[in-house]
């Protein structure tokens, strides 16, 4: 769900930083070419007012000057050569007519055409020239052209035009374009680790909630929620599950409490049943075939019973977990189970290392292991092997117990371990159909867990499988 989570969020910080850093990134652009292009405003107009002392004198022929005249203009050509050195900036001031009265560098004269051209005729009209369009850092031909009126008596006598190099305003527009570049950065960064954070907090109570679930399907009822953490909802939705789990667990407890007691309280009087039939069988002839089917029926209601006090036993039991080790133990219950196998003719053997140690409750794990071993030993023909393997597997023990016996089909192997099942065709094997059930409620309580597989070409594979280190 994280992985599902977490890319949206980004995407959608990603798409507001963006959002807010292109305006930005366009908005900077264009407050840097106002600044230039208010310089170059302020410059013209200086020129303008040079300029206008050199045409302000009243002469019927603007162009007769004074040696007075004469100095203002050497004056003014000096400031324009001097402003074209320091700042590379071509400027010039022109007449009306477009000759030229003074610029920078020489030979500069009004353009024909473009943004300069429109800037000189609209200063003509007595108007500052509009704004040129916006320069990009990659427009490396790119020029601002300014022009100024110079007034004189209300008139329009000349026009200052400079045309202003744009490289140093490229470069700087380009920097602050880094650095707000390098701000989304450092923000998209803090916005993933953010997102990190928002969505460990908005899902630690979900994956907690998932492993609570998962111990209560395992058999551990006590699995608890902390009802403290995330979102309103995700808390309230934790008490509910608390609710829950602590409804079903005492309707668990109600239900082994009473097949205990029931176990409990049937074998006094089917022991007591069990003997008047004996008492009974020596009034009659020996090999009554009633007699034989009653004693029968009546041993395997005890079994029964006895299988439902275990299981009811082992569900409410906590297991004392120990490193155990396992190799040992199955050796040893090898030995223990070889005669009966011995008997069948049943070929028992132990495969693994001398010590492997896991995590177990040993007493749960000999107890399961005998009701695996016996239900191989069961339903293996005899002169069939039946193996008892152990292994490690990374950070887990492997127990495997596979027999050559007749196997069960893929259904049979999803209904394995229930209570009471036993497979269509072995209905003449003796058994309560409570032994694997009872197996697994045993490991269960300790962290292991049992599977059921076929053995190729024909067989049964058990394997139990529990930690290696201490859960």
């Amino acid at each position: 769900m994280r992985t599902r989570l977490l890319p949206l969020l980004i995407v959608l910080m990603a798409a507001v930083l963006l959002a807010l850093g292109f305006p930005l990134g366009l908005s900077t652009a264009g407050v840097e070419q106002q600044r230039v292009v208010v310089d170059r405003i302020d410059d013209a107009a200086r020129f303008a007012s040079l300029a206008q002392f050199v045409t302000a004198r009243p002469a019927t022929n603007a162009r007769d000057k004074t040696p007075e005249e004469d100095e203002r203009l050497a004056t003014l050509g000096t400031e324009l050569a001097r402003y074209y050195s320091l700042y590379g900036i071509r400027a010039g001031v022109f007449y009306r007519d477009q000759t030229t009265m003074a610029a920078a560098p020489a030979g500069l004269s009004v353009p024909h055409d473009g943004e300069a051209a429109q800037a000189f005729s609209e200063a003509l009209a007595g108007r500052r020239s509009h704004d040129p369009h916006q320069i990009w850092p990659w427009d490396d031909t790119g020029r601002i052209p300014v022009a100024s009126p110079v007034i004189r008596d209300g008139d329009v006598v000349a026009v200052v035009v400079t045309d202003s190099p744009t490289g140093q305003m490229r470069s700087r527009i380009l920097r602050s374009w880094l650095l707000i570049a390098a701000g989304e950065c450092a923000a998209m960064l803090v916005a993933v680790g953010a997102a990190f954070r928002l969505t460990g907090w908005v899902l630690r109570p979900v994956r907690i909630l998932d492993v609570a679930s998962h111990d209560i399907a395992t058999g551990r009822m006590n699995a608890r929620v902390a009802a403290t953490a995330g979102p309103p909802e995700l808390r309230r939705l934790a008490r509910s599950f608390n609710e829950m789990a602590d409804h079903v667990e005492e309707v668990l407890e109600q239900q082994r409490a009473f097949v205990a007691d029931a176990s409990h309280q049937l074998r006094n009087p089917l022991s007591a049943l069990l003997l008047r039939i004996e008492l009974l069988a020596l009034e009659l002839p020996d090999g009554n075939a009633e007699i034989a089917s009653v004693r029968t029926e009546g041993k395997r209601l005890a079994r029964v019973l006895d299988g439902l006090l275990g299981l009811a036993l082992a569900e409410h039991s906590d297991a004392d977990l120990q490193l155990t080790d396992v190799a040992a133990l199955a050796a040893e219950r090898v030995d223990s189970w070889r005669p009966l196998a011995d008997d069948k003719g049943v070929r028992l053997t132990y495969e693994g290392p001398s010590a492997v140690t896991g995590w177990a409750d040993p007493v749960a794990l000999s107890s399961a292991l005998d009701a695996v071993v016996d239900n191989a030993l069961k339903f293996t023909p005899e002169g069939r092997p039946v193996t008892v393997g152990v292994a490690p597997d990374g950070e887990r023990v492997q127990v495997t117990v596979a027999d050559r016996g007749p196997g069960l089909t893929d259904d049979e192997l999803e209904r394995i371990g229930d209570r009471f099942w036993r497979s269509g065709r072995h209905q003449n094997v003796s058994g309560s159909g409570l032994g694997l059930s009872i197996t697994r409620a045993l490991l269960a309580a300790g962290g292991a867990t049992i599977t059921y597989a076929p053995h190729p070409p024909h067989g049964l594979k058990v394997t139990v499988t529990m930690p290696r280190t201490a859960p």
